[in-house]
């Protein structure tokens, strides 16, 4: 495994991640604690140190199968990253929730949840500008620094071409910048990474397979199942990127190399990004992702 500097949080995290959308349910599975243990050993095994979480995948759901995993590991051993501003109600359906009043609340919930004092990176998670300039909530967020409960701030933005929260991290003491970037997705490489090297803000690519379009598995006209949210993407656009993921694969790939892993390290070549934080539904995904470290030099 290879190690990066989270911008200012100085945190070193392993340049693969485990992100962990999927254990709440929404992607197609529902995962019992033994299999998230057995995700979470095989990437301690390969050295990754970063989990990705929230506080909406599930009602605090993915929270707790991390939670009693880290119950009984050394949690110093994780860097631990979750996010706040949504209420879970059922699949799929969430309320956007960004008072200072009720975060302090959903901080304390993530807390319980992952059986942890302290939270390593807290996301202000894919809000609007109007939630993210309320300078009462970073103001209680400092607090909350201040009293331990979190190490570091940061942010999710929703666009990946929101300029304005990622301009305004300094300022607010937001350390890194969560936005989606793939192969398929490359707007955040034309205003959004240049202020983040400006800043020196840690960078995690989320979707970094492109939903797992660009895992190679998929070709055009696959269908999903109505308790996976790729159900939810249009038709047309998911045969279209598919199509262009087989161009990639005959074009970009060389020969012999699994498509994930290169997907992954291509993400991890641009000088901006730290970390990618894939998803895995087994420890043989995590295994296949951690490959992509092969293909990085740095």
């Amino acid at each position: 495994m290879k190690y990066r500097r989270l911008g200012k949080t100085e945190l070193d995290v392993s340049v693969v991640g485990i992100g962990t959308w999927q254990f709440g349910g929404e992607w197609g599975m529902d995962f019992s604690q033994d299999d998230v243990d057995a995700i979470l050993d095989k990437g301690a095994e390969l050295g990754i140190n970063l989990i990705d979480t929230a506080e909406c995948y599930g009602d605090h759901l993915s929270e707790q199968f991390i939670g009693r995993y880290l119950s009984r590991r050394k949690r110093e051993d994780w860097i631990v990253a979750t996010k706040f501003g949504h209420h879970f109600h059922e699949r799929f359906t969430r309320t956007d929730v960004f008072s200072a009043e009720d975060v302090v609340r959903q901080l304390d919930g993530s807390l319980k949840a992952l059986q942890t004092d302290y939270i390593d990176l807290y996301q202000f998670h894919s809000g609007p500008d109007s939630s993210f300039d309320n300078d009462e909530l970073w103001t209680v967020l400092d607090k909350q620094v201040q009293a331990g409960k979190i190490r570091h701030l940061g942010t999710s933005i929703g666009s990946n071409d929101n300029l304005h929260q990622t301009e305004a991290s300094t300022r607010v003491g937001s350390k890194a910048i969560q936005v989606v970037y793939n192969r398929l997705d490359r707007k955040p490489e034309e205003r959004v990474f240049p202020s983040c090297q400006e800043q020196d803000l840690g960078v995690l690519a989320r979707v970094p397979l492109a939903s797992g379009y660009l895992s190679g598995k998929y070709k055009p006209g696959t269908e999903f199942g109505a308790n996976d949210v790729r159900h939810r993407h249009d038709p047309e656009l998911v045969r279209s990127r598919l199509e262009e993921v087989q161009q990639i694969a005959r074009n970009e790939v060389p020969e012999g190399v699994d498509m994930a892993a290169w997907a992954l390290a291509w993400c991890l070549r641009h000088p901006a990004v730290t970390s990618v934080i894939p998803g895995c539904k087994n420890p043989e995904q995590v295994q296949r992702n951690a490959e992509a470290v092969e293909l990085v030099e740095n």
